[in-house]
């Protein structure tokens, strides 16, 4: 009896210990009324919740320390999180989108010229145009409004619903919420950001099983995921990864590598960087945008810390993989 006890003790505690569980509750930052099925999920994986009628989630954070916790909705931004307590329920507040439509100009060209004009410019920038974004659909085109500020040049896209992606190369579906598209005719710039929740094609079976890890493996190499993951690893050169600086001195993980705790580490260096993956593929080069980026062992980073220019900057939604990957 004493030793059953004893067992059971033994084991709540080992749950415990492996069990983190955050809960909260998502509001109209306006009408301060709960939101019914927002999403609450860690940004580029599977792991995620919908809150129930009154707003309320909870979710086991365990396997993903170290990454910031979003919330999206449909007609709202999305808001993450990047420190919470869990034994504190947490209250989120989301804003509602607003835009202003009345900058939206269409002359010379009908509506219709023009928006396919634009669609074929939103899926080139934000698929990308990569073999695999060849393969990809964004299924609720429909849902994309487009605001055209002939003044500056500039295109903006927008959706209060989250765009739905189907990646038929890599096997997943892809809900994106989208915060922010802008792309500049002139100079061809562009700028994008908002966050993903993936899912899995659980349907593909034997040769179509086999296709998917053959191009996922492929989309993994000189990954930007793969260089964080070899940068924790401090296997750099093992992964064929060269990093220089502008003086074009090759640099080890240690020197541009600062260690916060066991599950964050900083990418940190005063100046551009410039990273090859083997010597065949062309350059690619790190700007920072903050004074230090933080990073996690499953290859998350901190999107807003690095503006990306050359040979990764080219992969986009077409060839994300989730965190959660590993190469079979």
């Amino acid at each position: 009896m004493t030793r059953g006890i004893l067992f059971l003790l033994i084991l709540n505690l080992n749950l415990s210990a492996f069990c983190q569980v955050i809960r909260g509750t998502i509001f109209d930052q306006k009408t301060k009324e709960p939101i019914y099925s927002a999403s609450v999920y860690f940004n580029g994986t599977f792991g995620g919740t919908l809150t129930d009628k009154d707003g309320k989630f909870e979710l086991d954070v365990s396997k993903y320390a170290g990454m910031q916790l979003t919330v999206s909705a449909l007609g709202y931004y999305s808001v993450s999180m990047t420190s919470f307590d869990q034994g504190k329920p947490v209250d989120v507040y989301l804003t509602p989108k607003l835009f202003e439509l009345e900058e939206v100009v269409v002359k010379s060209k009908s509506h219709s010229r023009e928006r396919r004009e634009n669609l074929t410019i939103f899926r080139s920038e934000f698929l990308g145009t990569t073999s695999n974004a060849l393969n990809c659909e964004i299924v609720n085109e429909d849902d994309i409004r487009f605001i055209y500020n002939k003044g500056n040049d500039t295109i903006r896209a927008y959706s209060l619903k989250p765009i739905l992606i189907d990646n038929s190369a890599l096997g997943y579906k892809i809900t994106y919420y989208l915060d922010k598209f802008e792309y500049f005719k002139q100079s061809s710039a562009f700028i994008f950001n908002g966050n993903a929740i993936f899912s899995e094609d659980t349907s593909a079976t034997g040769n179509r099983k086999l296709l998917f890890e053959r191009k996922r493996k492929e989309a993994f190499k000189g990954s930007r995921m793969q260089f964080f993951r070899a940068l924790w690893n401090d296997d750099l050169n093992n992964a064929g990864f060269t990093v220089k600086n502008s003086s074009n001195e090759t640099l080890s993980s240690k020197k541009i590598v600062t260690q916060a705790d066991s599950r964050t580490r900083y990418l940190k260096y005063p100046g551009g960087l410039a990273l090859s993956y083997y010597s065949k593929t062309p350059a690619s080069f790190i700007i920072f945008m903050k004074e230090k980026v933080s990073f996690n062992a499953n290859g998350y980073y901190d999107p807003s810390g690095i503006s990306w220019e050359g040979e990764m900057a080219k992969k986009r939604i077409a060839d994300l993989l989730p965190f959660e990957y590993v190469p079979e």
